[in-house]
Order: structure tokens, then sequence, then C-alpha cells
């Protein structure tokens, strides 16, 4: 097996691969910090030197946020202890990752992952006005980062701050278009200010791109769409709600909704 590490400088959609080998069977992967890794199958019946096209595709699905290719490099022992950090978060460690991540930033000072991740504990604990400073510092020093842009506008939110969050998060889905959780944000934040209309095209646009994975999407669909007049469809909505989450914790909340809709004659039952 050959295995090429491909320059983030360098490395696009595609790796183009030349090398000088032996003929025979082979499999070559390509492997880049921020990208899925890619194989593929080769077979040389004499020795040349050949050429392969491998398709790369960006890996955005962890927390991780180092898709950057931009970003300061972390050092082994700082990197080490990100990822104790990055580990005990995705499993809601909290003071564990907070105690790696601290060991992270002493080996680091500043660097943007770290204060994310930072920003990100502190959300999670609900302190907003903390995590606000220190997301705010993170998108500061790294402006291209869209997950960094999206805590914030949570922090701002939790602060009742509905126009910097919605600011924030407008920045984030520019530099991250394709990520449902900004877009489920900012209808969040959006409807807290009536702004029904812009709420439920927002929450429509999380739902496509979620595939299912939030239900909660439905239920705020839901709301706009009777915010907006538009009873049958919001009917419709919870409806297909109880149906395809007959055991979700908000199947009571869509049958009240659906039976207020009844009582008060706006749809039939």
């Amino acid at each position: 097996m050959a295995t090429a590490n491909i320059d983030q400088d360098w490395v696009g959609s595609t790796a183009s691969l030349m090398r000088y080998t032996a003929f025979g069977d082979y499999t070559i992967t390509v492997e880049a910090s921020g990208y899925k890794a890619a194989q593929k199958e080769i077979s040389l019946p004499v020795a040349i030197t050949d050429q392969e096209e491998i398709v790369v595709t960006r890996d955005s699905s962890s927390l991780d946020p180092s898709v950057n290719p931009n970003r300061p490099i972390l050092a082994p022992k700082a990197k080490e202890a990100f990822d104790k950090g990055l580990q005990a978060l995705g499993e809601n460690k909290l003071d564990e990752a907070e105690k790696h991540l601290a060991e992270a930033a002493k080996l680091a000072p500043n660097h943007p992952d770290v204060l994310y991740l930072q920003g990100v504990i502190l959300l999670r604990r609900g302190e907003a006005s903390q995590a606000q400073t220190v997301l705010e510092k993170t998108t500061q020093i790294d402006p291209q980062n869209a997950r960094a842009f999206t805590a914030l506008g949570m922090a701002f939110i939790n602060e009742n701050k509905y126009d910097l969050a919605m600011a924030s998060l407008r920045q984030s889905i520019q530099l991250d278009p394709a990520n449902w959780e900004t877009h489920w944000t900012l209808a969040r934040a959006l409807y807290r200010q009536e702004s029904f209309d812009a709420c439920l095209q927002e929450a429509q646009q999380a739902l496509s791109q979620s595939h299912g994975a939030e239900p909660a999407i439905e239920l705020l669909i839901a709301q706009s769409q009777t915010a907006v007049g538009k009873f049958e469809d919001s009917a419709e909505t919870l409806r297909t709600f109880l149906r395809t989450h007959p055991n979700d914790k908000g199947a009571a909340t869509a049958r009240r909704w659906l039976d207020r809709l009844i009582a008060d004659g706006k749809v039939r039952k």
C-alpha cells in the first residue's frame, strides 16, 4: 500500500499523484488533515511512471474545527492535550475536557482551535458572557472559523443580544452555507425577534440539510407557520411530526398544538 500525505497548501478537490514504481497491484491512500481519507486500487502490468487522480472531500462531521489549512499547527504535546480535550468534550465530560484544554492552552497560547473548544465548554456550562469573550477572540484570530461564529451566535442568544447573534450567525453561514445547525440556530433567533417569515425560511433550510437529525426543527416550522397564518400547513407539519416521531420528547407538544388549532377552528379535525 502506498500512502501519500498531501501538503495542506496544495490539496483541493482532487489530488494527483505521480510515482515511479514496479509492476504489481497497489492501493494508494491519500491522507490530509481536515479531509476524509481516500483510496484507489491500481494495477501496473509493467514498471512505468504512473499518474493517478484521487478525489478527496473535506471532513466537517466532528467538533474538530481544524479544516482551515492556514491555521497554525499545534506542537505534538499540545496536539495530544487538545485531542484528549476534544474526545472528552464529545463524551460531555466537561471537567476532563477543560483540564486537557487548559494544558493545551499553556503550550499553545491563543491557538484558535483551543480557544474555540474552551468557548464551547463555557456555553455548555451556561456561562454565556465568558463564552462570548473567548469566542470573540477566536473569531478575531481565525476569521474563517465558521463554527466559532456559530458558537458566538449562541452565546449572544443566551444573553438576549439577538441583533449581534444574527450578525454572527449570518457570517457563519456565509463561510459554511451547508451547516444545518447554524441555520437552525439563526431560525430560533429570528423567531424570538418575531421575524416569522425569515424564521420559517431558515428552519426549512435547516430541516432539508439535517435530513431529520433534529426533530425539534419541525416544531419550530409549525410555530412559524401558525405565526404567519399558514394554519393548514402547520397542522400538516404537526401531523407528520406525530407520525414520524411518535416517541420523541416533543410529541406531547405537537399533539397539544394540533389540538389547539382544531379547537380554535383554524383547521379541520
